[in-house]
C-alpha cells in the first residue's frame, strides 16, 4: 500500500509538471523572477517531446508501481482519471512532435505578450 500511495503520488506531481511546462509562464505575469525556473522546466519538457525519451517520474513511477505488486490490481481514482491524460492512448511519435511544439508555441505566445505588457507599462512612464 506504501508504494501504490507513493507511486500516486509521483503520478500528481508528472501532472503538475506538465501543467507547469505549457502554463507556468502565465505565473512569471505576477512574479518576473518565476521565469528562471520555468523555461528550463519548458526546455526539459520540450526536449523530453522531441526525443522521444523517458521521464524520470515515469521511471520513477513504474518503480513504486512494480515495488507494489501492480500487476492486476485495481485501478484508483488516480489511475483511472489521470493515467488517460498524462499517457493518452494512440500517442505516436508524430503526436510527441505537436505536444513539442505546444510547448514552445504555448511559451512563445505567453512570454510575447509578457514582453509586450511590461514594455507598454515602460513606454507609458
Amino acid at each position: 500500500m506504501p508504494y501504490r500511495l507513493a507511486a500516486d503520488g509521483v503520478l500528481l506531481l508528472h501532472l503538475a509538471f506538465i501543467v507547469f511546462v505549457v502554463l507556468g509562464g502565465t505565473i512569471a505575469a505576477r512574479w518576473r523572477w518565476f521565469a528562471l525556473a520555468h523555461l528550463p522546466a519548458a526546455a526539459w519538457g520540450f526536449f523530453i517531446e522531441l526525443t522521444g525519451r523517458t521521464c524520470p517520474l515515469t521511471d520513477a513511477e513504474n518503480y513504486l508501481r512494480i515495488q507494489s505488486g501492480a500487476a492486476g490490481y485495481t485501478q484508483s481514482f488516480i489511475e483511472h482519471y489521470l493515467l488517460p491524460i498524462i499517457y493518452p492512448a494512440g500517442l505516436t511519435r508524430e503526436v510527441q512532435f505537436a505536444l513539442a511544439a505546444l510547448v514552445v508555441v504555448a511559451n512563445i505566445a505567453i512570454y510575447g505578450w509578457l514582453f509586450r505588457a511590461r514594455r507598454s507599462r515602460a513606454d507609458a512612464r
